[in-house]
């Protein structure tokens, strides 16, 4: 079976797109073939798979899959390059769209010149700080919220703020972010047995009080050159820490660019970032083995 499929990225969160409008493809083993075509050295690479899919709900669906084959509820660099197939492929035809995703129905609004999307803003819905909803397990059951509680990860302490924004975030506000070994890290922190879902773990330099750097270790599919609900989650955790300030834009510069949020008086996030078409093809699965 040929699976056509587009590439595109989010401030370099890349991702295989496949149009389920156009072919309703069946995956005996989604899981494996996700992983096949996820591999950088043998496959196409990325940081996963969406479909782009009816709803009966929102003018189209997300389903994300990251490179390990598992599910995952929100990609917020997913979500603007969705919209952006959409609209540039006829899906949609107007600038206000919804999209459905496994977190809730999200609303995005874009920014087009030329026919093309350029950006898009999303409203990330409202950060979740209760434990119990994030999840994180905590000594206090009646906690409400786990802001800078200090963490014990490979014999060393961590100040650590939980934010889920439809999947899970650990916040870690650090120094010299460039120097940290993820790769060693990072596995230890997505494990953690206070994390029963596993986790996404940011850690970030404050440059100012509007400005933030920011490196992620996201589950299931390692380091990433940028994670949107987790600068979401990275702007919630700096206003609560006092870094950062409510209703203000805070640019938050990744590995693969530059993401503006604002966290609301009303608990909303708003997200603003590009879109960007890499290319198209396709891809045989029959020597694939699946």
């Amino acid at each position: 079976m040929k699976i056509e499929f587009t590439k595109m990225h989010g401030t370099g969160n890349d991702y295989v797109y496949i149009d389920m409008f156009k072919h309703d493809y069946h995956f005996e083993n989604i899981e494996e073939f996700i992983r096949r075509i996820s591999d950088r050295r043998f496959g196409i690479g990325s940081d996963g798979m969406i479909m782009i899919a009816p709803s009966e709900k929102a003018d189209v669906r997300m389903i994300m899959y990251n490179s390990d084959g598992s599910e995952g509820k929100m990609c917020g660099n997913g979500i603007r390059c969705v919209a952006k197939y959409a609209y540039e492929n006829g899906i949609v035809d107007k600038t206000e769209i919804s999209v459905e995703t496994k977190s809730g129905i999200k609303e995005l609004k874009l920014t087009v010149q030329d026919g093309k999307v350029d950006y898009v803003t999303v409203d990330m819905g409202k950060a979740i700080l209760n434990p119990k909803d994030i999840p994180v397990i905590t000594d206090d059951p009646k906690a409400s919220d786990f802001i800078s509680k200090p963490v014990i990860v490979n014999n060393q302490e961590y100040e650590i703020t939980c934010v889920s924004m439809g999947n899970p975030h650990a916040v870690i506000f650090t120094r010299d972010i460039d120097s940290l070994d993820l790769e060693k890290i990072g596995p230890m922190f997505e494990h953690h047995p206070i994390f029963p879902e596993r986790v996404n773990t940011e850690f970030v330099e404050v440059t100012s009080p509007h400005t933030l750097k920011m490196r992620v270790w996201e589950r299931g599919s390692g380091e990433t050159s940028s994670c949107g609900t987790g600068s979401c989650a990275v702007a919630v955790a700096a206003v609560l820490n006092g870094y950062c300030h409510i209703n203000e834009e805070i640019t938050i510069n990744l590995k693969g660019g530059q993401l503006k949020d604002t966290y609301l008086e009303n608990g909303h996030v708003i997200m603003k970032g590009p879109a960007t078409h890499v290319f198209d093809g396709e891809i045989e699965t029959k020597g694939m083995g699946l």
